[in-house]
């Protein structure tokens, strides 16, 4: 059996970075190996290293301090179980660690998916440890797998997102600002935005990332963030804020006097994360999408919630892999070393846009 590779993260430099390899752990009694085929790799995954501490993350897939493994989504294959009616072979989508197996504990099987029951994760968040079987997933569909690895978590964030600013009347604003406009995950929220209509949309955005921003056709308005004061300051808005930038909050807040709410949301400007102490206007409030997700399965149902993303999900990613005008172009990084690379790329912030990028461990 081969060992288990492992990305690493320095909790303390999440730029830092290391391949760990170990001995595969014999199963034990209902239990099952996964085999990690692909994950997708994005800001939100940096968000992720970022916020860990905080937001739990560093907990699913425990690893040596002060290393960590940052979770990604993806699909995986059952190559040994011990859990009833879960079969060799079966094939999985979830939340996985950036390595090439991991070993699970699957209870609560039902025919659409079932959850991850192992001790250390009992007490975080329940939507990362639900999996769904591919073949009766409504989200999944053969040949989209690069598409669903990359995009899925980003737009069930978006979806969710957007879904929270309809449950709550959008705060009573007009327009929504959208920081980091260029991210997948932002991109997503402005599309259902656009989808449901009644509200204007405006994205900020890095001056090289524009012409792309305004191609997508999701804003209303496209600004670089050289341009926030340059905001309408007498629209009634809500400030999404996908970048995490203390200085762009701060600017957004100051120009905007009719700021009626302000959401904490991504951090993919990881290294200007800072205080928002002393803004005017709303104070900022952090979005944990789990507590939305977790308010509509009380109300529609785990298959009730599902079906409705599911619908939503076909129409973006229809879009997204548009033949003759793609917003997703997807790169391949087979292997440790090239896994490491495309990591710090990612985390530097300098990779195109249009790019997704999957990781093979």
């Amino acid at each position: 059996m081969n060992d288990v590779t492992r990305l690493l993260v320095n909790k303390t430099a999440i730029a830092q970075t290391r391949i760990e390899s170990s001995t595969p752990m014999a199963l034990g009694a209902g239990q099952s190996r996964m085999r990690i085929e692909r994950v997708g790799l994005t800001a939100n995954n940096i968000s992720y290293a970022a916020t860990g501490d905080k937001l739990q993350y560093w907990q699913f897939f425990p690893a040596p301090d002060p290393w960590v493994c940052v979770p990604a989504w993806g699909f995986a294959t059952v190559t040994e179980s011990q859990a009833p009616g879960l079969l060799v072979g079966e094939r999985v989508w979830g939340f996985w660690p950036m390595a090439s197996e991991l070993v699970i504990e699957p209870i609560k099987l039902t025919p659409l998916g079932f959850t991850d029951g192992i001790a250390h994760r009992r007490k975080l968040p329940f939507i990362y440890n639900e999996y769904q079987r591919c073949a009766a997933d409504p989200m999944h569909r053969d040949g989209q797998e690069d598409a669903e690895a990359i995009l899925r978590p980003m737009f069930s964030t978006s979806w969710l997102v957007e879904d929270f600013l309809f449950d709550n009347g959008f705060f009573g604003a007009g327009t929504m600002v959208i920081s980091s406009a260029s991210s997948k995950t932002a991109y997503g929220t402005a599309y259902q935005l656009r989808q449901r209509g009644g509200v204007q949309v405006v994205g900020l955005t890095a001056a090289h990332n524009k012409a792309f921003v305004e191609a997508l056709g999701c804003y209303d308005r496209v600004l670089p963030y050289e341009e926030i004061e340059q905001l309408d300051a007498q629209a009634t808005s809500v400030f999404l804020d996908y970048a995490g930038s203390s200085d762009i909050r701060r600017r957004v807040h100051a120009h905007l006097p009719k700021l009626l709410h302000s959401s904490l949301i991504g951090g993919s400007h990881v290294d200007q994360m800072g205080s928002s102490a002393g803004l005017p206007g709303p104070k900022p409030v952090f979005l944990f999408i789990p507590s939305h997700a977790f308010k509509r399965v009380g109300e529609w149902g785990l298959n009730g919630l599902m079906e409705r993303m599911g619908g939503d999900w076909r129409s973006f990613v229809g879009r997204a892999l548009d033949l003759t005008d793609p917003w997703l172009v997807v790169q391949h990084h087979e292997g440790a070393d090239a896994v490491e690379r495309a990591y710090r790329l990612v985390h530097s912030g300098t990779a195109d846009a249009r790019s997704g990028h999957m990781l093979l461990l």
